[in-house]
């Protein structure tokens, strides 16, 4: 899944960036203000680590201005201001939760899980149907019972389709959720990755709808309608 790190000291982000990369996340950092309002106007991210003292615009107003247009993105502040009026504040305009730095990188990881079950409605670290699940935490899908390990960009692929069983996404909003900033994309990669993912879902769980994009069949996620005209394996 992609996440947005906003971060200005040049130290901790790389050390951050290294970190979840190395934990399966595709990280955009940006490094000021600004950048992290283009960055969210965009979309596509699971969630925000958020520095509040960033340069050309402090973090309360990056999160004031997501917040007053809508943007429902799951926030997770990281701060080294540790004030009760700093924390009341962060919390009250929109964040969704609040880490005080330092921190272990562990809880930083766990409180990421928490903040996007919550924004997906679930208080567990499991999204899916009756055939097919997918464990946010272990990063395995279960089909029907059985359980496999997934690479970091099936992951990223699946769980963006279960987050909306039914929705047809295009390529460029499957690229969006499995490749960062920079990452060079090549033109087939995703119908590479669909490929392999059919191999171990089942060939009739991931459809291609002609012309638009792929989703995920609405019967093994959730118990929606039937897929509509145009849809194919």
């Amino acid at each position: 899944m992609r996440v947005l790190l906003v971060e200005d000291d040049e130290m901790i982000g790389q050390s951050l960036k290294q970190a979840l990369g190395g934990n399966g996340w595709s990280v955009d950092w940006v490094k000021d203000g600004l950048l992290a309002q283009s960055a969210l106007s965009d979309g596509g991210y699971a969630c925000v680590l958020l520095d509040l003292g960033l340069p050309k615009r402090d973090g309360i107003e990056v999160l004031r201005k997501a917040r007053s247009v809508g943007d429902q993105t799951p926030v997770l502040v990281l701060t080294a201001r540790d004030g009760l009026d700093d924390r009341i504040t962060g919390l009250d305009i929109g964040a969704d939760d609040y880490l005080v730095k330092p921190y272990e990188f562990r809880e930083l990881l766990a409180r990421m899980r928490a903040v996007i079950r919550r924004r997906d409605g679930s208080a567990h670290s499991v999204i899916g149907g009756a055939d097919i699940q997918l464990d946010i935490t272990t990063r395995e899908v279960l089909v029907q019972g059985e359980r496999s390990q997934l690479s970091a960009r099936e992951f990223a692929l699946l769980h963006a389709l279960l987050e909306r069983p039914g929705a047809i996404l295009s390529r460029d909003q499957l690229e969006s959720r499995i490749y960062g900033w920079g990452e060079e994309v090549s033109s087939n990669a995703v119908d590479v990755l669909i490929h392999g993912m059919r191999r171990k879902l089942g060939a009739d769980t991931i459809r291609n709808v002609r012309g638009l994009g792929w989703r995920i069949a609405a019967t093994a996620a959730t118990t929606t309608a039937p897929a509509p005209a145009g849809t194919t394996p």
